[in-house]
């Protein structure tokens, strides 16, 4: 037993573990541990603290074998049971790491289950202002329509470009477009003022095709980031749902799901104003509002790691502490699939990454060893205890 994980620990370091080896390495450390639902303060004070729970580990393991006498742990064990705890994805329960899980390596594996389900990818439909339809995927670079004096363009990155003549054209600011991405997709844009904008599967944003000279004001559902042009003159609005956030120029995001409990705006730099009902309040980069759907909108502020909310635009799922039902509202939007629970599951959190670019498979043979079973079925993912 000792030498099998002495030598899994040194294939991590030298980083030519296997995706099984390292799923065995991770399982062995968490098969018996006796975390408390209410963990305390120092538990993952620091990396000290969780280097030594992996040592004490090792050795309890050890002794189970062999009592006659303590095994001194070598030097690159002891860095690989540092690294080990940060690396595990989706493996701890309950556990409160004060250290963000940055982006973990991606881990290639071989898919495991049937009826496998490939990632999603750029796909958004535009709708003109006459109705008409254009399939973003279909056409080819260049030229598209013309709204007005606003030109439409695909460049070469597959993003779609609003040309106005000097960000704005009088007889465009009244002729509207909508970008509509499907589930499994994601798409990016920049409007007529130059402003930039990532959306998320199941998204929408509806936006004049050139803003007027009183303001610049979209609507969106879903979840958006934008990285507003500035313009001190012209306030640039969003409207989502019950909340309406004002900039002048910055980077923000949005995450307005209909099926999750609250609308959050988290700001990453320079100001923004979030406003609902007859409350607002000013954010400060890495805070983040929630304003709740289904009660009036009380608006509360928190700090937040902006890497964990901006992981989907990144490529990436990044949970902190998160729910299996999270991530599988997740899942099921990128993947396009639906999600079936045979059984209530028991209450357990989850940290961790992987890339957005694999098989559905690989995501949940991840989550499957904490516990939680999964089976495909067609476009539905079956979730047991």
């Amino acid at each position: 037993m000792e030498n099998r994980y002495q030598e899994l620990a040194k294939k991590w370091l030298n980083k030519t573990i296997t995706p099984d080896e390292q799923a065995e390495f991770a399982a062995w450390y968490n098969a018996d541990q006796d975390i408390p639902v209410d963990i305390p303060p120092t538990f993952a004070e620091n990396e000290e603290v969780l280097r030594e729970r992996i040592l004490n580990k090792i050795n309890r393991d050890i002794k189970k074998d062999n009592n006659r006498f303590k095994i001194i742990i070598p030097t690159w064990l002891r860095v690989a049971a540092g690294i080990l705890l940060f690396a595990g994805c989706f493996i701890y329960y309950f556990v409160q790491i004060h250290q963000p899980v940055k982006q973990l390596a991606l881990i290639r594996q071989k898919p495991q289950l049937k009826n496998d389900v490939s990632p999603g990818g750029n796909k958004a439909i535009l709708t003109l202002a006459n109705g008409s339809k254009i399939d973003l995927n279909d056409v080819k670079n260049g030229v598209l329509a013309s709204q007005g004096k606003t030109v439409l363009k695909k460049d070469k990155d597959g993003q779609l470009i609003y040309e106005a003549p000097g960000g704005k054209a009088k007889d465009s600011s009244s002729i509207y477009n909508t970008i509509t991405i499907p589930k499994g997709g994601q798409f990016q844009i920049v409007l007529s003022d130059g402003s930039k904008v990532w959306l998320n599967s199941a998204s929408s944003i509806t936006f004049p095709t050139a803003f007027s000279k009183i303001e610049r004001k979209v609507t969106i559902t879903g979840e958006v980031y934008f990285e507003v042009a500035k313009n001190k003159h012209l306030p640039f609005r969003v409207v989502a749902g019950k909340q309406t956030v004002e900039v002048l120029g910055t980077h923000f995001n949005i995450n307005a799901y209909s099926d999750e409990d609250a609308i959050k705006t988290t700001l990453i730099e320079g100001s923004v104003k979030v406003s609902a009902d007859s409350q607002s309040a000013i954010l400060k980069p890495e805070q983040q509002s929630s304003i709740l759907n289904n009660k009036h909108g009380h608006i509360s502020i928190n700090t937040v790691d902006t890497d964990d909310v901006l992981a989907w635009k990144n490529g990436n799922f990044l949970f902190e502490r998160a729910e299996i039902q999270l991530i599988m509202r997740e899942a099921s939007r990128w993947y396009d699939v639906d999600i079936k629970y045979e059984s209530e599951l028991p209450p357990r959190r989850f940290t961790g990454s992987i890339s957005r670019n694999v098989n559905l498979s690989e995501l949940l043979k991840m989550l499957k060893y904490t516990g939680i079973n999964f089976k495909i079925e067609g476009k539905t993912i079956i979730v047991t205890p």
